[in-house]
């Protein structure tokens, strides 16, 4: 059952102002649509991916509290953190996995062609995360877009909502975002 966005604003509100089950019932209530959002994201992955939808919500959620606390402003702030969130965790999922493939681990692997994708995609992961640290000395908003869209999966509308814009914009800045890393990423 979908919950209205002022719930949700009203629960952040309430948690803010110290309610302690604020947080919780927060979770609850959102616990399917960050699900959907996590299986968005792994869908992207290589099938081989040992991260699960649920891991992924949860570490999530579990950074943010760590972070955050419960200094969330609206539903907006909220989901936008949780996008950065689940970009973060999949950077570090990739670089872990490059790590062990350069003798991080502690016995010596040969080369298996199936697991050469796994890899390449890691990298590719890293080499993304690096040209969205120079985009966003130039331009935040087009690294929050970025976040929302492609490391939380949400849509150009939900993405709008998330970042308190139109529709036309998150669509002009994904254009933009999209051209600005494909320069980065040929550099």
């Amino acid at each position: 059952m979908r919950r209205s966005p002022q719930e949700i604003t009203q629960l952040l509100c309430s948690s803010r102002a110290g309610d302690a089950d604020a947080m919780a019932e927060l979770l609850e209530l959102v616990y399917a649509d960050l699900r959907q959002l996590a299986a968005r994201q792994l869908r992207r992955e290589s099938p081989e991916n040992t991260l699960s939808a649920t891991a992924l919500v949860h570490e999530a959620y579990l950074r943010l509290a760590g972070e955050a606390g419960p200094g969330f402003s609206d539903r907006q702030h909220f989901f936008r953190l949780i996008a950065r969130a689940m970009r973060r965790i999949a950077i570090d999922h990739a670089r872990r996995r490059l790590a062990l493939k350069r003798g991080g681990g502690e016995h010596r692997t040969t080369w298996d062609d199936d697991k050469l994708g796994v890899d390449e995609r890691a990298a590719m992961v890293v080499e993304i995360e690096q040209a969205l640290e120079r985009l966003r000395d130039g331009d935040p908003r087009l690294v929050q877009v970025v976040e929302c869209r492609f490391f939380a999966g949400l849509s150009e509308a939900e993405t709008a909502e998330a970042l308190g814009c139109s529709r036309r914009t998150v669509q002009r800045d994904w254009e933009a975002a999209r051209e600005r890393l494909k320069r980065l990423l040929s550099d």
